[in-house]
């Protein structure tokens, strides 16, 4: 069995079991997966592939127990490669943080800031995805380090640690009669078309969730990805907005109201995440421990 065995059978499965866009994936021939894969299985002496024909449809019982060695073993030589580059550049290398707009744009900027400040050498990339997306590149290990609010707290081979809490907030434009609404209330807000975030972001579930339990069913006319685009409808009259507090500038949303909601609708937690068994550099610690400093201890007990 060799390292390029190992990995067309990582693709294979990553690929819903399409050779062409395994071969695609590792840069070689459909032919010569399909000869690796024979070769490796006639090693073994067993099917590790359900078959149609030419067609691979899933995987065999022998072949569900050597996809599971498989990505252990894959982890551990990528482990072995990050723990070299530990003790040969400490301070230099690569870190891949995967992350949603909202993160990105509001939570981490002054957190990069910091971490480059103090790891010049480390190249950071931060990649912009959807909840599901970031688990998937967890658990590839493509993002050493994933932060969403949605997600990664329910997935068994991540490990997770609180970033911070946050609240869901109201804004209006300044002519708007909610404005002179006291109290606010859902079934107030619920009398107005809304704007807000697109299902499975930025904690859009806990919305549905408040409304739900007070039995309304509120007109979402426009759902977005990011706050910016539910204010520039919102300023255009499209409807009443509800956005992830910390979005609203007053400096710069000068044509827009924000309207206290924090009794209305559930806190939400923002979560950092990495690979469980995924060997990280001392840097990508130094990183979390940036994002929330009382991380210190938790990191170094559940990492360890």
């Amino acid at each position: 069995m060799n390292f390029q065995q190992l990995r067309i059978i990582q693709e294979a499965v990553r690929c819903h079991f399409n050779l062409t866009e395994v071969a695609n994936a590792l840069f070689t021939s459909q032919s010569g997966v399909s000869k690796h894969i024979k070769d490796l299985e006639d090693e073994l002496g067993v099917e590790l592939f359900v078959r149609r024909g030419k067609r691979f449809l899933g995987l065999t019982e022998p072949g569900k127990e050597v996809v599971e060695i498989v990505k252990r073993m894959l982890l551990d030589a990528n482990n072995i490669r990050h723990l070299a580059a530990q003790f040969s550049q400490s301070d230099q290398g690569q870190l891949c943080v995967a992350t949603t707009h909202t993160q990105a744009r509001y939570a981490l900027p002054p957190i990069v800031s910091q971490f480059k400040a103090a790891f010049p050498k480390v190249r950071l990339v931060l990649y912009e995805a959807s909840p599901s997306e970031i688990v998937a590149m967890l658990l590839s290990g493509e993002a050493d380090i994933g932060i969403a609010t949605e997600a990664l707290a329910d997935v068994t081979e991540l490990i997770t640690f609180p970033f911070y809490e946050w609240h869901h907030a109201v804004i209006v434009p300044e002519s708007h009669p909610l404005v002179a609404t006291r109290p606010l209330t859902l079934e107030a807000i619920a009398e107005y078309p809304l704007v807000t975030y697109h299902e499975g972001f930025t904690g859009r579930s806990r919305l549905d969730t408040a409304f739900s339990q007070a039995g309304l069913a509120p007109d979402i006319v426009l759902s977005a990805l990011d706050a910016d685009v539910i204010k520039t409808y919102v300023e255009l009259g499209l409807g009443v907005g509800i956005i992830a507090a910390m979005a609203y500038h007053p400096a710069k949303d000068t044509g827009l109201r924000l309207l206290d909601s924090t009794r209305l609708f559930e806190k939400n937690t923002a979560w950092i995440a990495t690979h469980k068994g995924h060997y990280l550099r001392n840097f990508a610690y130094q990183f979390m421990s940036l994002c929330n400093p009382e991380l210190n201890e938790l990191i170094s007990k559940r990492a360890g």
